[in-house]
């Protein structure tokens, strides 16, 4: 199932984000001229800065989200940039990338097995994969809090036939399902990246874009403020810090392999 996300409050809330992506294209020696695949562009802050990287080659972003590819399009211009509205799941490239990159994403894929058929499908020979997404132990304090509150009389209901939205497993089951894949050469580690939010400001903007996006909208109109409310309330009073700030768990899951 893909999310429909608002891509300007995104770009807003996505801090972190941003420095995990700017972090994985450190890693990188590139050449200047390869072709490169951005799985989950977002806003296409990140695809824009691979961009920056390779003036003679191309990049492509991708996302299922309408909002972000918008907020993508109109944000960030170059000749060897492009971004396109396509489902990660439904990828079919051939022999095509020298990279694929995909960053603080993946947790919205179910079927990794699926995945990495279909990365190691698209790259070219000696072509490299670097995936970055969320682990066991990511976001524990939101995901405690909106299972709380989804099982509360006053919402209970809206959410009977709801489907958890994220795959996140522990790191060694993932990299047993990884090396059972096609790619000869991988690499899988974790990584913790717990973060201190500096103000309740730019905690309540990561909670509504995009943490609370596939919860709202199982939500009657009416009855939609005081679910947000309830869920940013609880959240504030959590984890919230003596200094002011608010801490939250990210933990990582990281991905290379070569083809």
């Amino acid at each position: 199932m893909a999310f429909e996300f608002d891509g300007e409050k995104y770009r807003k809330a996505s801090t972190h984000q941003k420095e995990w992506g700017t972090k994985l294209i450190a890693e990188f020696s590139f050449k200047g001229t390869e072709r490169i695949l951005d799985l989950g562009c977002g806003d296409g802050a990140i695809t824009a800065k691979l961009a920056e990287q390779v003036p003679g080659g191309h990049v492509l972003g991708i996302d299922a989200s309408e909002g972000m590819i918008a907020t993508a399009t109109q944000n960030h211009h170059a000749p060897n940039l492009e971004f396109q509205r396509i489902n990660i799941n439904a990828i079919r490239y051939r022999d095509k990338f020298d990279i694929i990159i995909s960053n603080a994403t993946l947790h919205w894929i179910k079927d990794h097995w699926h995945l990495l058929t279909n990365v190691h499908a698209a790259l070219k020979d000696h072509g490299v994969a670097r995936l970055n997404f969320a682990a066991n132990g990511n976001c524990s304090h939101f995901f405690a809090i909106i299972k709380q509150v989804i099982a509360l009389p006053a919402y209970a209901r809206y959410f009977s036939a709801f489907v958890w939205p994220w795959y996140m497993p522990d790191i060694e089951d993932y990299r047993t399902l990884a090396a059972q894949g096609p790619f000869a050469q991988l690499e899988v580690w974790g990584e913790n990246a717990d973060r201190y939010f500096p103000d309740a400001e730019a905690l309540i903007r990561w909670i509504d874009q995009p943490s609370l996006v596939p919860f709202i909208k199982c939500v009657a109109e009416p009855d939609r403020a005081e679910f947000r409310n309830t869920v940013v309330n609880a959240m504030l009073q959590e984890t919230a810090q003596p200094n002011g700030t608010y801490f939250e768990t990210f933990r990582r899951i990281n991905l290379r392999a070569d083809k």
